[in-house]
């Protein structure tokens, strides 16, 4: 028996959300004195496999297929679940991204295997899991029956632990299901700071903004602290800024250590995707706005005064630092 854990892969190197998905995988192995082994898909280096050895993997499997290098959640699916069977593996754990959400649900139906997504700690000996719900508004403790276990861990919410070692990386002979998507074109993000699911500091703006033609004070302040920009969802309605920056309970869900809302009102359903963040501070002139009850500091004013000023302010600590 074996703990398999799902290494997710963008542009040869590992996500970070993998690498808390394999530290996850590593404490619950080595709690019920089990190995923890990792699955890789696609095209990536193997030292960059084997380098998961300082989160606690012993083992990596990586079937190097090229067909799994664009995304098709029937073939992952599939890819996963027979190496499930290959190495006797009684717990899957996928980290609860876009991707795993297509795939571990279907692991888990095609291994007729009960599931628990949104896990924010380890199962205990009786696999009970705590996990979010209620949108982020409190957990449940669910208690998994059935001889295979598949857990969807959320990102930022148990932290990848490193120490030392190196895991031994072993191709797997895996085939690919017969694809039912044609990818045409995949574009990625683009900039040195880290995807919006994986990121540790948010820069998030509203419609405070008053237009697209302001927002380059956000990005200044996000520079500033080498965060990662977002907005609320009337703003990426109105085209203002890309979907992929809304953040929220229809948009993207985070879990960052610092969460920064300008000019955002707080409404029940922006709340609900950045509620889990370790720190919120609210910049919003109105004193009433639902967001301040969320948050960790707040400040009353003109967010055109305040954010220049705050940017200025921590370009100074920093060169004080320096």
């Amino acid at each position: 028996m074996a703990v398999l854990f799902f290494i997710e892969i963008a542009e040869g190197k590992v996500k970070k959300a993998s690498f808390e998905a394999a530290s996850y995988a590593t404490a619950y192995a080595k709690q019920i004195g089990k190995e923890a082994i990792g699955l890789a898909l696609g095209t990536i280096n193997d030292a960059e496999l084997s380098a998961l050895g300082v989160y606690g993997a012993t083992k990596v499997l990586h079937a190097s297929n090229t067909e799994f290098d664009s995304f098709d959640a029937n073939e992952y699916t599939k890819a996963v679940a027979d190496a499930a069977t290959k190495v006797n593996a009684d717990t899957i754990v996928f980290s609860q991204t876009l991707t795993g959400k297509a795939v571990a649900p279907v692991v888990s139906a095609r291994l007729k295997a009960g599931i628990v997504s949104g896990a924010v700690g380890l199962p205990d000996a009786d696999f009970v899991v705590k996990k979010a719900a209620f949108s982020g508004k409190a957990f449940a403790f669910v208690k998994v029956n059935t001889a295979v276990k598949v857990v969807a861990v959320v990102p930022n919410s148990f932290g990848a632990a490193k120490s030392e070692g190196a895991a031994v990386v072993e191709a797997i002979q895996l085939e690919a299901a017969t694809s039912r998507v044609s990818v045409k074109e995949v574009t990625r993000q683009q900039g040195d700071v880290a995807p919006l699911p994986e990121a540790e500091l948010v820069v998030s703006a509203g419609r405070g903004m008053k237009g697209p033609e302001n927002w380059g004070i956000i990005e200044d302040l996000a520079t500033a602290l080498g965060a990662t920009t977002a907005c609320s969802r009337p703003v990426a309605d109105v085209h203002w800024r890309p979907h992929h920056e809304h953040v929220g309970q229809t948009g993207v869900a985070i879990r960052p250590n610092l969460y920064i809302a300008i000019g955002i009102s707080g409404a029940i359903q922006h709340l609900a995707g950045v509620n889990q963040s370790k720190c919120i501070v609210v910049i919003n002139k109105d004193p009433e706005a639902p967001f301040f009850k969320a948050a960790d500091y707040g400040i009353v004013g003109d967010l055109f005064e305040i954010v220049p000023k705050l940017t200025e302010a921590i370009k100074a600590l920093k060169a004080s630092q320096h």
